[in-house]
């Protein structure tokens, strides 16, 4: 009886791990799927106050795109205030592969003080 309990445990976590295994891997396709390509792009300058004030840091912007691949838009979500206008300014200058419809992605810029 205890042989056959053991066997059962194993089976049903060896399914468990099948199914976590699944789900991982299509979680990671489906936010991969919404993904436009660059066409053109130039990085962000660092603001000679931030780098006065030796500020780094991480910033986000949400950017709408245009199905002619042009960004329609772009807000900041998240980031050092000092550093986010150097970012929307960057990234309305970008050009995206078109597409059929508008789509939606996050772009995030990385600043570090320079040594």
């Amino acid at each position: 009886m205890q042989s056959q309990f053991n066997w059962t445990r194993k089976i049903l976590a060896a399914a468990a791990a099948g199914l976590l295994a699944l789900s991982l891997a299509s979680a990671q396709t489906a936010s991969d799927e919404g993904k436009r390509k660059l066409k053109s792009k130039s990085g962000a300058t660092y603001p000679e106050l931030a780098r006065r004030m030796n500020i780094s840091g991480k910033v986000k912007i949400e950017v709408v795109i245009a199905p002619d691949g042009r960004v329609r838009s772009a807000k900041a979500i998240g980031g050092h205030p000092i550093l986010v206008q150097s970012c929307l300014d960057t990234v309305k200058e970008w050009k995206y592969e078109p597409a059929g419809e508008e789509t939606t992605q996050i772009v995030e810029f990385e600043f570090k003080p320079q040594q």
